[in-house]
C-alpha cells in the first residue's frame, strides 16, 4: 500500500474566496456558504502546508481577484517558499497592478468564461486582458490564456484569437497544446468537461486513474481537505487543516484507500467514478 508520508505533492488549489463575479454557463458553481478567508486563516493554513506543497493555486471555486489580500497573499506564499500561481476569469484586470508587483509565478486566464457569460462585447474583454498580459509577460510571469471549452461553448474563439493577434501580432509558434505568442505569453487548448456530480451517473470506464493525492489536493475556503480541484462541494471531505495537521489528513484512512485504489485504478470514492475529466477526455491513461 502507498502512503504519502514525507512525499511533496506538487500542486494545492487553496481556495481563498468561493465568491466569483460571474455565472459560467459551464461552472458547476457551489452549494456552499460565501466567504472569503481571513489573513490569520491564510497564515494558518499556509503554515501547515509548508514543506509539503511546491505550487500553491489561489483557485478552486471563486475568483480570487475579488479578494483584497490577493497581494499579501502571493508575498507571503513566495517568503514561505511555495510557488504562487493564479487562476482568473479575466474580468478584473483594469486596476491589478499590485498584483503584478506581487509577482506570482503564473497567471491563467480563462479566456472561454467570456462565452460562457454570453458577453457582447469580446473587444473591451480582450483589449483589458492582452493589456494586462503582455505586460505581466514583460515583468517574466508567465500568462496562460486557456480556452478550455473545445467541443462546447467555443463558437467565439476565431474571434477571439483574432482579437489577441491584434494585441500580439502573428507570427505565433505552435505547440502541442496551443500556441506561444510570445515570451512568457501563451494560449492553450482543451477539450470542455463535465464536473464530477453526485447526481450524474457513473461512466463506463472499466479503469479509473487521477493524480488526485499523488499530485495536487484541494482546500476549501473553510479548511477542509479534498483530493483534487474538482470536488467544487467537498464532497469527499478527508479532513480539516484548521484542527489537524497536513500529515494527519494525507494518511487518514479515506486519504490511503483513495490513493491505493488510484494505483490499482480503481476509484474508491463514488464521486471519482462520476468524474467527467477523467473519463471523458482520457487524461490519465497510463
Amino acid at each position: 500500500m502507498e502512503h504519502t508520508r514525507n512525499r511533496t505533492i506538487s500542486r494545492c488549489y487553496l481556495e481563498i474566496t468561493n465568491i466569483c463575479n460571474l455565472s459560467c454557463k459551464f461552472c458547476p458553481k457551489t452549494k456552499r456558504t460565501k466567504r472569503s478567508l481571513l489573513q490569520d486563516e491564510f497564515d494558518l493554513l499556509t503554515d501547515r502546508l509548508k514543506g509539503h506543497i511546491q505550487f500553491l493555486y489561489f483557485h478552486l471555486m471563486g475568483e480570487p481577484f475579488l479578494h483584497p489580500l490577493l497581494p499579501h497573499f502571493i508575498a507571503t506564499a513566495r517568503e514561505k517558499g511555495f510557488v504562487p500561481v493564479i487562476t482568473t476569469n479575466g474580468t478584473l484586470l483594469k486596476n491589478a497592478g499590485e498584483i503584478l508587483l506581487a509577482y506570482p509565478h503564473k497567471i491563467q486566464i480563462s479566456i472561454h468564461s467570456h462565452e460562457g457569460n454570453g458577453k457582447e462585447n469580446p473587444e473591451a474583454y480582450m483589449s483589458e486582458v492582452m493589456t494586462f498580459a503582455k505586460e505581466a509577460a514583460q515583468r517574466g510571469i508567465i500568462v496562460v490564456l486557456r480556452l478550455w471549452n473545445e467541443g462546447g461553448y467555443d463558437s467565439n474563439n476565431e474571434r477571439l484569437l483574432q482579437l489577441a493577434a491584434q494585441h500580439q501580432p502573428h507570427p505565433w509558434t505552435e505547440r502541442y497544446d496551443g500556441w506561444k505568442l510570445a515570451t512568457n505569453l501563451y494560449i492553450e487548448f482543451d477539450k470542455m468537461f463535465e464536473w464530477p456530480d453526485e447526481e450524474h451517473p457513473e461512466y463506463d470506464e472499466e479503469e479509473v486513474f487521477c493524480y488526485a493525492l499523488r499530485n495536487q489536493i484541494g482546500v476549501l475556503v473553510d479548511g477542509t481537505v479534498v483530493p483534487c480541484c474538482l470536488d467544487h462541494d467537498g464532497a469527499i471531505p478527508l479532513g480539516n487543516l484548521y484542527q489537524e495537521t497536513f500529515e494527519e489528513i494525507i494518511n487518514s484512512p479515506r486519504a490511503t484507500k483513495l490513493l491505493d485504489g488510484f494505483t490499482h485504478h480503481c476509484a474508491s470514492e463514488p464521486l471519482c467514478r462520476k468524474c467527467g475529466y477523467a473519463a471523458v477526455t482520457k487524461r490519465f491513461r497510463k
